[in-house]
């Protein structure tokens, strides 16, 4: 599987036909969504972290590339993985361990999960820019926009990190939890593709495309929706 095919999903999309990205936490779960006639999947660090037992944000970055490895051997589509703010890797050991593992893809975020700051998007837009010469064409990135996330309201500086980090070399942007409402206004002024989160309660995949949403994602939705079955049929094994 190469970026250029990932790459290539993400445009000429039509409204309410995002390209949707399930989030495989490990390779059994890859087949399943690969067998249900997704074209790409898109590993959710908080999922792979809650199955390996460390929950979001805590996965050592050798074992959270090993399992994006486990998903991409275990399947015949586009993998990319998000391997949160990059671990402190230098943007060359971080591309030539995302190609090791089989991804093609990468998502990368711009604040700091232990500090629950934003990086100054100058910064970040440099670092991108790295991760991008040092990968050439072989990584679709997908920039993560953290400003709702941390608390900054309104499109506008959201957009502004947008821009920086297209014009870095992003493919596509991620303004994670962005108001669905601020779709139209998020992807006119960015200008390339735009990832929404798919939430439990929040709009279906087909209406945040028609928003805007070139491509639709699950953080650790479907891991955590899986538990919660099995938790069920663990109750009720339990009362037997």
């Amino acid at each position: 599987m190469t970026a250029a095919r990932l790459r290539a999903l993400h445009h000429g999309r039509a409204p309410g036909d995002p390209l949707v990205l399930p989030g495989p936490w490990d390779a059994a779960s890859a087949r399943v969504f690969a067998d249900a006639g997704f074209e790409a999947l898109a590993t959710p660090s908080a999922g792979i972290g809650e199955s390996l037992g460390y929950g979001d944000g805590h996965t050592p970055a050798d074992e959270m590339f090993a399992a994006v490895a486990r998903i991409a051997r275990a399947v015949d589509v586009p993998v990319t993985a998000d391997v949160e703010a990059g671990y402190g890797l230098p943007a060359k050991e971080l591309v030539d361990r995302l190609l090791e593992a089989g991804a093609v893809g990468c998502n990368l975020e711009d604040s700091d999960a232990a500090t629950g700051t934003l990086r100054d998007p100058g910064e970040q837009a440099e670092w991108l820019a790295e991760v991008r010469a040092a990968a050439g064409d072989a990584l679709v990135i997908n920039a993560r926009i953290d400003t709702f996330l941390r608390g900054v309201s309104g499109a506008g500086p959201a957009v502004e990190r947008g821009l920086r980090y297209v014009a870095a070399g992003a493919d596509c942007v991620y303004p994670i939890l962005a108001p669905p409402e601020l779709l139209p206004e998020l992807t006119a002024g960015i200008g390339a593709p735009v990832n929404a989160l798919a939430v439990p309660g929040g709009p279906a995949p087909r209406e945040l495309g028609a928003a805007g949403a070139s491509r639709v994602t699950f953080g650790g939705g479907l891991q955590h929706a899986a538990t919660e079955t099995l938790r069920g049929v663990a109750a009720a094994l339990r009362a037997e």
